[in-house]
């Protein structure tokens, strides 16, 4: 055998300090955000039964998970809202006292430098569970947009980082810019949901956010689950109208449309690993299938490969766990 001639890979694998000198993609704390749900009331901390380990937060237990988040130094989260009032033009999702305006104000106190990203919506707040306004059972798209502005606003207003509208209306990057801009937030980033599925890995979230719709489905504004080429014209809109950052969700089971975006764009990549497929991981550690902590990292390694800078995560706090550790 020895004058066959061939390349010796296994050399970069032979030990694991090696492998880990050569490795091309990390996954750090500070790729994370972590998703959070406020709720009014008081002493409120439910789980969400289909997503082990994810709470509905009343104001004073969202200000223990705040500091619990921060310890754990995970630098940003989401806030998604669920509201006790719901009214067909979704008041409360940009009133002063809604439940995410007061949560921004309380993870503040808690935290000054911690990242404050809000999740902006209509679906929470009416009880139609439409991301814009209904009318006829149409959603209608223009009229939309002033609302969601609107609420990109308000949430500046009340000291958020960054807004990051996932409605999918057409135009609404352009209006929330716009509004943004023109009331002084010149520096508030905008990420864009700009390539959201209609999809089933949905469903654990929409019991979360008690956000299903009423009636018929979100196929007329969230895209068809096989398109791609559709993505990248979502994604060019979004970049002319000023958007900061590209958010793909769900995740997984796009990660060539995160490569795709990757190699078009030099703004950040943002993977959505949404609550399906969070839930899936969990019932199947739960039934003792799987090894958690290494399909976890070996699922977040892989959206950095496909090009992702930030996964949104409900696996954060575990994965902040793992690295701590030494994982």
């Amino acid at each position: 055998m020895n004058h066959l001639d061939f390349d010796r890979h296994r050399r970069l694998r032979s030990s694991a300090g090696i492998r880990a000198m050569v490795r091309e993609n990390h996954v750090t704390v500070n790729d994370l955000i972590h998703p959070l749900f406020v709720v009014e009331g008081n002493n409120v901390k439910h789980e969400i039964p289909s997503m082990p380990n994810v709470f509905h937060f009343s104001l004073d237990n969202f200000r223990r998970e705040v500091n619990e988040v921060s310890e754990l130094g995970i630098p940003s989260i989401i806030l998604f809202g669920v509201p006790d009032h719901k009214d067909d033009c979704s008041s409360q999702a940009y009133a002063e006292e809604g439940i995410v305006q007061k949560a921004i104000r309380v993870a503040k106190e808690e935290n000054p430098n911690l990242v404050i990203t809000t999740d902006v919506c209509l679906c929470q707040y009416n009880p139609a569970g439409h991301c814009g306004i209904v009318e006829n059972g149409e959603i209608l798209n223009d009229p939309s947009l002033e609302l969601i502005a609107k609420t990109a606003l308000s949430h500046a207003q009340a000291g958020a980082d960054i807004v990051a509208p996932s409605d999918m209306m057409d135009g609404r990057i352009a209006a929330i810019r716009h509004t943004l801009d023109q009331n002084g937030y010149l520096n508030v980033p905008v990420i864009s949901y700009a390539v959201k599925y209609s999809s089933a890995y949905y469903g654990p979230f929409r019991e979360a956010a008690h956000s299903a719709p009423a009636f018929g489905d979100r196929k007329t504004y969230q895209m068809d689950p096989a398109n791609s080429r559709e993505a990248m014209r979502e994604a060019a809109s979004d970049v002319a109208e000023g958007a900061d950052m590209l958010m793909v969700k769900p995740a997984l089971a796009y990660m060539d449309i995160i490569r795709q975006l990757r190699d078009t764009w030099d703004l950040p990549i943002v993977a959505y690993n949404v609550s399906a497929e969070y839930a899936m991981v969990k019932a199947a550690a739960q039934n003792g299938w799987i090894d958690e902590r290494a399909l976890v990292m070996e699922t977040m390694t892989g959206f950095k490969r496909a090009g992702a800078d930030l996964i949104l995560t409900y696996f954060s706090k575990d994965i902040a766990g793992y690295l701590k550790a030494g994982y």
